[in-house]
């Protein structure tokens, strides 16, 4: 009887015990209040990049990580583009980790390369180095293994001419960005839009 009526007293309405009890409590509730709040915010940014055509980028192998907004559909060579690799690239990106899921066919997120080799060019693949019509890329070393060390199967070396409707997407500000060195081209129809950044970092 001593020892309840002493947890009482101890936790009586205005003693030290029962004011941390309500501190704790409403900073409990102020970090449920903040992680409510970022969810809808997360959700509505979601909701306008899927109407407004923004894509949100976390990695900086063919541009700075930033949002970028698809724009015009005009492709030109040189150009930073949003694109959805065919579904069996998708497939095995998926199963590698090397794409996150998303609103593409296939269930991965477009991604954002630079739209290098175009219909008619002549591009050539070598371990140390890319080259577009003889012009070699600086740091287009193609990667032997990827950054878990599993091997990373690559294009057969050489030279090729680009086919109709057909691009060769590069991200050379890594080399082992997983772009055509790696899967080779994809169809002309994969490119949503050129990306224009809107906020990078």
């Amino acid at each position: 009887m001593l020892s309840e009526l002493y947890r009482t007293a101890e936790n009586a309405p205005g003693s030290l015990r029962w004011r941390l009890q309500i501190r704790q409590l409403e900073a409990a509730r102020s970090a449920l209040g903040m992680a409510g709040g970022l969810t809808i915010a997360v959700t509505i940014l979601i909701a306008i990049g899927k109407a407004f055509g923004i894509l949100i980028s976390n990695t900086d192998s063919a541009a700075p990580a930033g949002i970028y907004r698809v724009a015009g559909h005009n492709i030109h060579r040189g150009e930073l583009v949003a694109a959805c690799l065919p579904i069996t690239i998708v497939q095995e990106g998926l199963t590698r980790g090397y794409l996150r899921t998303g609103s593409c066919p296939g269930g991965a997120e477009p991604v954002g390369k630079i739209a290098a080799g175009l219909p008619g060019d002549v591009v050539e693949i070598e371990p140390a180095w890319v080259s577009v019509n003889g012009r070699r890329f600086a740091s287009s070393a193609t990667a032997a293994r990827d950054s878990h060390g599993r091997r990373l199967p690559h294009v057969t070396w050489g030279s090729r001419q680009v086919a109709a409707h057909e691009v060769w997407l590069f991200g050379f500000n890594d080399r082992r960005s997983w772009d055509a060195r790696y899967f080779g081209p994809v169809p002309l129809t994969s490119i949503k839009g050129e990306l224009e950044p809107v906020l990078t970092w």
